[in-house]
């Protein structure tokens, strides 16, 4: 009777294994769907690193009671290899060559941390002079005029060159606030807007000389959730298990919708980069910025198609670079054309001063061969 018992429950956490890999995988490459088509599967990804975790115990579960059932688990890491990988990469650094360039990109949430800094200086700000990057893309950079004034006086001395985007639509206030920045150790030839419908989003292409060759620098930042400070403080409260089932049951659906209808949005947003990328692909480029997606999602997957992301292939654990009201992801990138090899990209969660972590990579130029 025990020993049916036993089989029995060996059989039914066989099962349960089996569904956790085949969900695993359904999610883990969901970022093919394109949320046009299934809005309400598209924000899926965001659940893989739960699913990821439920294999691993299954693992630990299998080594302890019955070791020749481990293969089930080991099957779902091997199967899930590239979601895994993309989630979580796990790579060993090399130190960058000499004449190689950094780049940082950041998200410095209007440059918050004012009255944080001793003598009224701004910790974003000593921040990023103490990088001393080559390159250094901003989201959501606006600020006033006594702001402007501040920003220019740490880093007019580093940077020579500078320039600014927005997309030009709203009222002064939405001007201000959705303002992107670059600051640059290299002239800044000339820049334009990859045009797509949007009035708190854009993604800036910036043209660069550096020693000699033209590169594109894109910054991006692409649609939010759409979700309000209220919202997000019930999505807390929600998984720390704060919330009743009505409530749950509530606070879900309304998360799902707004979560699909921002995907969507950032879809087509994600194309329009995309093919501004393919249409530029022989120009030596780097793209970063605000995605506001996971790396499992169909805009990273979008615009990452013909670049190599510098996380993915240098980073070391997740890199979770957003870290503000229950959201733990990695949502900032950079991203690179074959042009260039990258070196120590990694997700620096040292300053906390905005809600997102900022997100550094060295760059080495190589030549290649032009394609037809």
């Amino acid at each position: 009777m025990i020993k049916k018992l036993k089989t029995f429950t060996l059989q039914v956490v066989a099962g349960g294994n089996i569904a956790t890999v085949i969900i695993m995988m359904f999610i883990g490459f969901s970022d093919r769907l394109n949320p046009a088509t299934f809005p309400l599967l598209s924000n899926v990804g965001l659940a893989f690193p739960f699913f990821l975790f439920i294999n691993f115990a299954f693992l630990v579960f299998w080594v302890i009671f019955k070791t020749r059932g481990v293969w089930i688990p080991l099957a779902g890491f091997l199967l899930c290899y590239i979601p895994i990988r993309n989630y979580c990469p796990l790579n060993v650094g090399h130190e960058p060559p000499r004449d190689a360039i950094k780049v940082l990109s950041y998200n410095v949430w209007l440059f918050a941390g004012w009255e944080d800094g001793e003598n009224n200086s701004n910790p974003i700000l000593d921040y990023i002079a103490e990088q001393d990057a080559d390159i250094v893309c901003l989201q959501e950079s606006g600020t006033n005029e006594v702001g402007k004034q501040k920003v220019d006086s740490v880093l007019n001395s580093i940077y020579h060159y500078r320039d600014t985007a927005n997309n030009g639509s709203g009222n002064t206030i939405s001007i201000i606030i959705n303002n992107w920045s670059i600051f640059s150790k290299f002239p800044i030839v000339s820049k334009e807007n990859i045009p797509y419908p949007s009035k708190g989003n854009l993604s800036a292409a910036f043209k660069l000389m550096i020693n000699g060759t033209e590169v594109i620098v894109i910054n991006n930042h692409l649609e939010t959730t759409g979700l309000t400070v209220e919202e997000k403080v019930q999505f807390k409260e929600m998984m720390k298990g704060e919330t009743g089932a009505d409530t749950t049951k509530a606070t879900s659906r309304m998360l799902l919708k707004k979560l699909s209808r921002a995907t969507t949005i950032r879809a087509v947003e994600a194309d329009a980069v995309a093919r501004y990328i393919a249409y530029h692909r022989s120009t030596p480029m780097i793209v970063c910025g605000d995605f506001n997606d996971s790396p499992i999602s169909y805009a990273h997957r979008t615009i990452a198609k013909d670049l190599t992301d510098c996380y993915i292939e240098t980073g070391m654990g997740p890199g979770i670079s957003y870290h503000s009201n229950g959201f733990y992801v990695r949502i900032d990138n950079i991203m690179c054309s074959e042009h260039f090899k990258p070196y120590k990209c990694r997700v620096d969660n040292s300053i906390k001063t905005s809600d997102h972590y900022p997100i550094s990579c060295w760059l080495e130029k190589r030549s290649v061969t032009s394609k037809k």
